[in-house]
């Protein structure tokens, strides 16, 4: 099939074109043109002078529409990608939390599943397992029951069995985590500092050993701090002072202020900032009482002010953002030029996760696509050539 998309304000890595012409076939981005050269095609799309970008990809996500994935059913993994691609999403990364073993694998057991009816909807481009190696003292939301030192056995055997797992967080100061990392850069998966009370030193080392980014940037993690008197810098300052170390900002107004926004995109730049949702189930939901993991041993949360939050109100308990929000807000509150907001939300995301056929809108590229007014309101989510959600309809 044939899509030909006209009259589009099109965001390609460098430039944006003004009355664009997109030609797809099977799938697959074929030309981007700034005339129409009456190219023939099975459908035409006026985009109406919208903008037309790539479509957005989640590399942190745990629930949306009700569903969490932890709930280990089919119908909560699909309905989790059908939430998202309503609001731009076209390739997600489901995400765990910190839970016994034999949950973990059950997860890990039903995104196989889920796989293979991930056709409609944002598509799944492989799991990331967060916890439960942590510290205790930065467990944030996290069940402190599960939370353990990396255990060498475990991770071997989820690895060796698991070849979809593609990004694993963990402390990098507890004992045995480099060698953990070590082995995750040996097997191709992304090691991501998460949830630390580690101090610079820590980070360094695991930087060294393969730790490549840092997940949802200044939540759940050390910054400077005085111990016998002298000060220490912590994993923030750590991760700033590391050019190549990558970042992930839940940008939903509520985890990080405007003027953290600003200093993350001043310090680090738009290619090494990842947008991310760490959406949990009541995304797209209406605000009230929650449940953050699964319902079998997750955490009452109560959702209000557009963030889940502990039951006692001491801390947030995971966002309820969606993708184009994050766009709007690095706009909005950061005042970030909307090409490079958008890249934070694709390309970055892409090349982090190795999806190399996706993020950008360039010929022979999948044809994830998303079309969005002044207002990043969405108005079509396509992917792979296919239109998944229409405004409206």
């Amino acid at each position: 099939m044939q899509l030909k998309i006209v009259n589009a304000k099109i965001l390609t890595p460098a430039e944006i074109i003004d009355n664009g012409v997109v030609l797809v076939n099977h799938g697959k981005i074929m030309s981007i043109a700034a005339t129409d050269n009456g190219e023939s095609a099975d459908e035409v799309i006026d985009a109406e002078g919208k903008y037309l970008a790539p479509g957005f990809i989640d590399i942190h996500v745990h629930g949306g529409g009700g569903h969490d994935f932890m709930d280990n059913t089919v119908e909560a993994f699909l309905g989790i990608a059908n939430l998202h691609a309503r609001f731009g999403t076209t390739a997600i990364t489901p995400t765990t939390l910190s839970c016994e073993k034999e949950d973990l694998l059950k997860t890990l057991d039903t995104y196989a599943e889920a796989h293979k009816l991930n056709h409609n909807v944002a598509q799944f481009i492989g799991m990331h397992i967060e916890g439960p190696y942590f510290s205790m003292e930065q467990r944030g939301a996290q069940d402190a029951r599960f939370i353990r030192k990396p255990d060498p056995q475990e991770y071997k055997e989820i690895i060796d069995r698991y070849n979809y797992v593609k990004r694993w967080s963990a402390a990098p100061e507890l004992d045995g985590a480099i060698e953990f990392g070590r082995y995750l850069v040996e097997h191709n998966i992304l090691a991501a500092i998460a949830h630390t009370d580690g101090i610079d030193e820590d980070v360094f080392a695991a930087f060294d050993a393969g730790y490549s980014h840092a997940t949802h940037f200044y939540s759940g993690m050390s910054t400077v701090s005085r111990r016998n008197a002298f000060r220490y810098a912590g994993v923030v300052e750590a991760t700033y002072l590391l050019d190549d170390m990558t970042v992930e900002i839940i940008a939903d107004g509520k985890h990080l202020p405007a003027s953290l926004l600003k200093l993350i995109y001043k310090i680090k730049g738009p290619e090494k900032i990842a947008l991310i949702t760490d959406a949990m189930r009541a995304a797209g939901m209406p605000e009230g009482p929650s449940v953050l993991g699964s319902y079998k041993n997750g955490q009452e949360v109560i959702v209000e002010d557009g963030v889940a939050k502990m039951p006692d109100r001491t801390a947030f308990a995971g966002s309820v953002a969606t993708a184009d929000m994050l766009v709007r807000n690095m706009v909005n509150m950061a005042g970030v030029p909307l090409i490079e907001a958008v890249k934070m939300a694709t390309a970055v995301p892409a090349k982090i996760m190795k999806a190399h056929t996706k993020g950008e809108l360039v010929p022979g590229k999948d044809a994830d696509i998303v079309l969005f007014d002044d207002d990043i309101n969405i108005s079509r989510t396509i992917i792979g050539g296919r239109v998944v959600f229409s405004a409206g309809n």
